[in-house]
Parts: structure tokens; C-alpha cells; sequence
């Protein structure tokens, strides 16, 4: 048998190289890894982060119109022009506001004048009552002094009718006495004349006493008229306090139409501003219909604002993936149109699916119902758009994709 020993000095028999078994070795053990952390990456991403490609940035679209009646004079802007907050848009002809402006002007000055002259009479009106009111007292007592007078004159004047009475009836007898005694000559001729005379003198003083109570009784019913005259007028000046609070409110009323003036006037100013159509927000000029010699009225759309101050990003997460998203969570925002990465934050979550919000909701009460996985708007703000110029390239509408770190 021979001797596998090799002869001294001879080699030994090489075996086949092992690299190649190696390589590929290796190579599967880098393939592995490669899956494994692919793997892990997708595990990753699945479980730190949710994203979707459902989502485009919103915005503000606000609709300018007039709100005034008026021909457009003056155009400022043109189609897709941005411009700032307080830009004149297009200016409106301002003859008639300018005139009503003038008139409400006038109307201001000439209710102040009667407010003022109003304001006047107030202290004037109440010296005036408080000075009547007195003057008025002491006419009413002065008016009762004088019925008093008048009632003693009477009481005098029909002492003198009964004077004057005793005096006549005295005469008369005497008269009656005489007439015999003349026709015997027992008296002189004219003893009895002299009768005759005094028998008439006191019928005259009688005749006149009686006119004299006649004369003192209408004096008491003038100075009776007169007191009732003084005691109206002094229930008229007792009025006086009221005569104040009437003036008082005729003050006040010129007062208040003194507001009204001003409030027409501060509204014609108004009017008169709104001639000049201004920009209520920075933003990019869209849609506009506006011509020069266009007769405008009240609402009508003349173009449609795009603001860029506040942007936001409307994303449709699957309902699936709500899980684990929350408010105030980061999120990076990749833009197609620019391929720029933008940061932000989950701000809110919808009410609702945008099923339920469509023009037609879907009546899942059926026999034939499928499930279908919904999906959820929710809102993102940027948190470095506030650093970006502001004529940036973000649009409402364009297409982005979200990708919001859950843990």
C-alpha cells in the first residue's frame, strides 16, 4: 500500500480557492442587511410618522367689491399683479358723495346753532318762571287788597244811602208840615220854599248815594275779575318748573339732532371713502373684471384677492392613520412645485370625512354596503413661512406632501 506521505521535497496537492464562496457570501450577508434595514426603516416610518400625498395648501380668496353705487374713473392693478395691504385697487367718480358730503356738513352746523340757541333759553326760561311766579304773588295779593277796598267802598256808599234816606225822609216831612202852615200865613213864603229846596237837595244826595253804592258794587266785581285774572296767572307761573323741563327737553332733542347730523355726515365721509376701492390683505390680483367707465353697484365682484400672509395646508390623512396624530405634532412639508421642504404643525383635526362634506353624502343605510377607509382634512400651519418673502412661490392649490411625526 502505497504511502499518501508525500516524498521529502515534493508539494503538497492545492485545493480549489475559496474566495469566490466568500464573495458570495458576503454578498447575501450585505443583501440581508440591506433588507433588514429596510426593514427597520419601514418599520420606522410606519410607526414615528404618518404621511399622504392627499394634500395641497390652502389659503385665503377674498372677493373684493364695491360698497357704494359708481362709475369706475381710475383702475390700479392688473391681472395676477401682487400688491400690499391698503393698495388703491380702482378709484369710483366721487362728485356726488363729495356733494352729499357738503350737505351733511351743513345740516351739522345749523342743528348746533339750535342747539345752542336751545341751551340759551334754558337759563333764560327759568329766571323768567322763577321771576313771574313772584310777580304773580304779589299781583294776587294786591288784586285781593283791592276786592277788600272795593267791598268796604261799598259798605261806605250804602251808609250814605241810609244817611242820605234819613236825611230825605226827614225833608219831606218837614215839607209836609209846611204846605198847611203856608196856606194859613202861620210861615213865611219862603221858609217853605227853602222846605222845597232841602226836600230836594237830599233827594238828590239820596240819588246820588244810591249811585255811588251802584258805582262801588261794580268796582268790587272789577277788582273780583282782576283777582281771578291774577290768581290764572299765577297758576300759569306755577307751571314755571315744568316750563324749565320742557325746555330742558327741546335742548336735549336739539342736542340729539345734533347726533343725527353727525352720524349722516360721518356716514356721507364714509361714502365718499368707499369711492377708493382699497386692498384689505397683501396679495396677488385674480379674476378681475373691472373696466374703466363701468358702472358698478353695491356687492358686485370686481376681482378675487389671493392673499399669501396666511397659508395653511389642508392634507387628507386615511382614517387608519389618525391613530396616533394629535395637535402641535411636527410636520415637514414637501412642495412639488418648488421641491423645497417647509416645516409646520398639526393645528386641527376636521368635524368630519370630506365624504360627509361633499356636495352628495354617501347613505350607507343600504343592503349593499362596502366599506370603504375615509379619510379625515387635517389642517397644518407653516412655522417658518413667517421668515420667507412675501411674493414666495406658494400657492393656494398646489400639491404637497406632509409628513407628520407621530412619536
Amino acid at each position: 500500500m502505497a504511502d499518501a506521505t508525500p516524498a521529502s521535497g515534493e508539494q503538497p496537492e492545492q485545493k480549489a480557492p475559496e474566495a469566490p464562496k466568500k464573495s458570495r457570501k458576503g454578498l447575501i450577508i450585505i443583501v440581508v442587511l440591506i433588507l433588514i434595514l429596510a426593514a427597520g426603516g419601514f418599520y420606522w416610518h410606519s410607526t414615528y410618522s404618518e404621511d399622504t400625498d392627499d394634500a395641497q395648501i390652502s389659503g385665503h380668496l377674498i372677493q373684493i367689491s364695491t360698497r357704494i353705487n359708481g362709475t369706475v374713473v381710475k383702475i390700479n392693478v392688473d391681472e395676477n399683479q401682487y400688491i400690499p395691504k391698503g393698495t388703491v385697487i380702482a378709484e369710483l367718480d366721487p362728485s356726488d358723495y363729495q356733494v352729499a358730503v357738503e350737505n351733511a356738513e351743513a345740516a351739522v352746523a345749523s342743528a348746533k346753532a339750535a342747539a345752542d340757541a336751545a341751551k340759551v333759553n334754558v337759563p333764560i326760561t327759568s329766571v323768567n318762571t322763577s321771576s313771574n311766579l313772584h310777580s304773580a304773588g304779589a299781583d294776587v295779593s294786591g288784586a285781593h287788597a283791592s276786592v277788600v277796598q272795593a267791598e268796604r267802598q261799598v259798605e261806605a256808599a250804602q251808609a250814605k244811602v241810609a244817611e242820605a234816606q234819613a236825611n230825605n225822609v226827614k225833608a219831606n216831612q218837614d215839607l209836609e208840615r209846611y204846605k198847611p202852615l203856608v196856606a194859613k200865613d202861620v210861615i213865611s213864603k219862603q221858609q217853605f220854599d227853602a222846605a222845597v229846596a232841602n226836600a230836594d237837595a237830599t233827594k238828590a244826595s239820596l240819588n246820588d248815594a244810591l249811585a255811588g253804592v251802584q258805582a262801588a258794587q261794580e268796582g268790587v266785581k272789577v277788582a273780583r275779575e282782576r283777582e281771578t285774572q291774577t290768581q290764572s296767572a299765577y297758576k300759569y307761573a306755577e307751571t314755571g318748573p315744568q316750563q324749565v323741563a320742557a325746555q330742558n327737553a327741546r335742548a336735549r332733542q336739539a342736542e340729539a339732532q345734533v347726533e343725527s347730523a353727525q352720524a349722516q355726515l360721518d356716514q356721507a365721509k364714509l361714502n365718499l371713502s368707499y369711492t377708493k376701492i382699497v386692498a384689505p390683505a397683501n396679495g396677488i390680483v385674480t379674476r378681475k373684471s373691472l373696466e374703466l367707465n363701468q358702472n358698478v353697484s353695491v356687492g358686485q365682484n370686481l376681482l378675487t384677492l389671493v392673499s399669501l400672509d396666511d397659508l395653511w395646508v389642508t392634507a387628507n390623512f386615511k382614517e387608519t392613520q389618525l391613530k396616533h396624530i394629535s395637535a402641535g405634532q411636527a410636520v415637514e412639508v414637501d412642495v412639488d412645485s418648488t421641491g423645497r421642504t417647509y416645516h409646520g404643525k398639526v393645528t386641527q383635526i376636521g368635524g368630519a370625512t370630506g365624504s360627509v362634506l361633499s356636495l352628495f353624502p354617501p347613505e350607507n343605510a343600504t343592503g349593499n354596503y362596502v366599506k370603504v377607509v375615509q379619510r379625515v382634512p387635517v389642517r397644518i400651519d407653516f412655522t417658518d413661512l413667517a421668515n420667507e418673502d412675501k411674493n414666495h412661490l406658494l400657492r393656494p392649490g398646489l400639491s404637497v406632501e406632509p409628513k407628520v411625526t407621530v412619536k
